[in-house]
């Protein structure tokens, strides 16, 4: 598919902002340091949103509660969706719709029911869709995919990913201004098709902690871990999933879970991943162990631990041998151990996720990550969050999205 920019010419990209959260904001920031990028308008549910983005551009932006303002607008090219998950579908099919390309941050789905519908039309749109999952185009994740596939590992079982986050911070408990309020926040808007509910500053600022509104640690934090396996391992999505976790420490009226860990079975190999709340001793790893070595991923290195050779003097398994036998085995046997030592590959950082963007609006290239993409990435997350709140092992039919 190749992207039919709007614009004028393809140096001079005018860009729409649908949501200016926390994540929203920082999209904003990289996107209005890019050359040629106009930032034209931003809508948000709170006005303090509304007035950092005027902040961050010097007041240039226009500023709407109505998302719909953005698409209705004739001179917009792309829009930038970072708003709560329940509301993606919606907004990105009326992007769609619009004739607007989108980025759409992770994750693509607040369900694993969406993805089709949102493939379907992002198909049938001729415009470009990106999910904003910076791992799967990171110069790590290239380097490591580059070793995977040129078979310096051996044969692949196993990968370990943890995202773990011991602060309040890292636990979604983020902070409330103090004009937080009825007034400088329309709640109808931020909650839209989700079960109607009074005011509540705590819910609002904190979406993350409810089911309603995201699909927890899972969609949040697994997203970028299963983005970056799907394309490091050069697969689809898994087949199957067991989960277990709980709520062990943020007693503050949250639904989902503080603490996750899932196993997935991939073709051929198994995925563990585990995000805690509670720990932050690992905050960010990737181990992909074969036969014949092990990578371990970074955010800025990749390390190649290469596997011991096997011994050919089992030391252990001739203990009960008579003694002279053993002494004349262990002196004549050929010792053959050792390893090399680990090699640390220093990775440099290339084009950013959103650059990524804008270099396939303005170049017609594919998305770097497009909607099935964002749906099997998302879609295991959902598939985690099915197995931990059922208590049994969930199946997946990455062909017609069945469930099981």
């Amino acid at each position: 598919m190749r992207a039919q920019v709007r614009a004028a010419t393809a140096d001079r990209i005018r860009i729409g902002f649908i949501g200016s959260g926390i994540r929203g904001s920082q999209l904003l920031g990289d996107f209005v340091k890019a050359p040629g990028v106009v930032p034209v308008i931003v809508a948000d549910v709170y006005d303090g949103c509304l007035q950092r983005a005027q902040d961050q551009t010097d007041g240039a932006i226009e500023i709407t509660r109505d998302y719909r303002a953005v698409l209705d607008r004739k001179d917009i090219d792309a829009v930038v969706i970072a708003t709560p998950d329940h509301w993606h579908k919606k907004m990105t099919l009326d992007a769609l719709s619009a004739g607007k390309h989108v980025y759409i941050e992770k994750p693509l789905t607040w369900s694993i029911e969406e993805g089709p519908e949102m493939i379907a039309a992002a198909a049938q749109s001729k415009r470009l869709l990106q999910v904003g999952s910076g791992a799967k185009t990171s110069a790590v994740t290239a380097k490591a995919r580059e070793l995977v596939s040129s078979g310096v590992l051996g044969k692949i079982m196993q990968v370990k990913m943890v995202n773990n986050r011991n602060t309040p911070e890292g636990a979604w408990v983020y902070p409330i201004p103090p004009d937080a309020s009825e007034t400088s926040i329309d709640w109808q808007r931020f909650l839209g098709d989700r079960p109607k509910k009074p005011f509540d500053a705590k819910t609002f600022f904190r979406w993350r902690c409810w089911w309603e509104y995201s699909g927890g640690v899972a969609t949040d934090l697994f997203v970028h871990m299963t983005s970056q396996l799907h394309e490091v391992m050069s697969v689809e999505g898994p087949t199957s999933v067991v989960s277990q976790g709980g709520l062990y420490r943020w007693k503050d009226g949250r639904t989902v879970p503080d603490f996750m860990s899932s196993v997935y079975e991939y073709p051929g190999f198994l995925a563990e991943m585990s995000v805690n709340q509670c720990n932050g001793f690992a905050p960010r790893m990737m181990q992909i162990a074969g036969t014949e070595g092990t990578l371990e991923v970074g955010t800025d290195r990749v390390v190649h631990h290469f596997e011991r050779k096997a011994d050919n003097v089992q030391r252990y398994g001739s203990l009960s041998w008579p003694k002279d036998i053993r002494a004349r085995y262990l002196e004549t046997a050929r010792k053959t151990a050792g390893a090399e030592k680990p090699k640390e590959i220093k990775i440099e950082q290339g084009a950013s996720h959103t650059d990524l963007f804008l270099v396939s609006l303005r170049e017609g290239k594919p998305s770097v990550e497009d909607a099935r993409e964002g749906h099997l990435a998302a879609g295991a997350a959902h598939l985690a969050n099915m197995a931990f709140r059922s208590g049994r092992r969930m199946h997946w039919d990455l062909k017609t999205n069945a469930v099981s």
